[in-house]
């Protein structure tokens, strides 16, 4: 399903997978758990599975993970 199929405006519904997602509930976009942007679906590729969230970027998800405490060197 692309942006413009039926789904209009709304925020889509995703489980996160490993490589992959699942759409629980078809929408236009996800929301990013770190910048509070907008990401259409067929423009997410950055997401993390143990938390479930999205990410605009790399440098979100490398912001979501510093805060997580989950990187070398990084306290929690």
């Amino acid at each position: 399903m692309n942006r413009f199929e039926g789904s209009g405006s709304r925020e889509a519904k995703i489980r996160y997978l490993d490589g992959d997602f699942q759409i629980l509930l078809p929408g236009a976009y996800v929301v990013c758990a770190v910048t509070g942007k907008n990401i259409p679906i067929d423009e997410l590729r950055y997401w993390s599975v143990a938390r479930q969230e999205p990410y605009s970027d790399a440098e979100a998800s490398l912001q979501a993970d510093k805060h997580a405490g989950i990187l070398p060197g990084q306290k929690t």
